[in-house]
């Protein structure tokens, strides 16, 4: 496996490099894509990408669990979790690598 990291600078740069923005312009639309991605998210709402995936927020109840270390059993508390399930497409093309 490879030790790269996708950041949000590679991104602005590959809109920069791909649509031709300015890297100002570039950087700006990918921190807006992504605020708004992420305030969908946080108002309980959906986001499908197409061809990429499925992003949501799902409610987990409280329960008990068990400590690994010393079986003593704690309380979880209730929380919301972020979800993702993977289009189809983006399945076969993981599995596929980049051939």
């Amino acid at each position: 496996m490879g030790d790269k990291t996708l950041t949000r600078m590679d991104l602005s740069e590959a809109v920069f490099q791909e649509v031709g923005l300015s890297r100002n312009e570039s950087a700006q639309l990918v921190e807006s894509v992504l605020n708004h991605v992420s305030d969908a998210l946080a108002s309980g709402e959906t986001v499908k990408i197409s061809s990429f995936g499925t992003f949501g927020v799902r409610d987990k109840a409280a329960r008990i669990g068990r400590n690994p270390k010393t079986g003593e059993e704690v309380p979880i508390q209730p929380r919301r979790v972020l979800t993702f399930r993977p289009s189809h497409l983006m399945k076969e093309r993981v599995a596929n690598g980049n051939k």
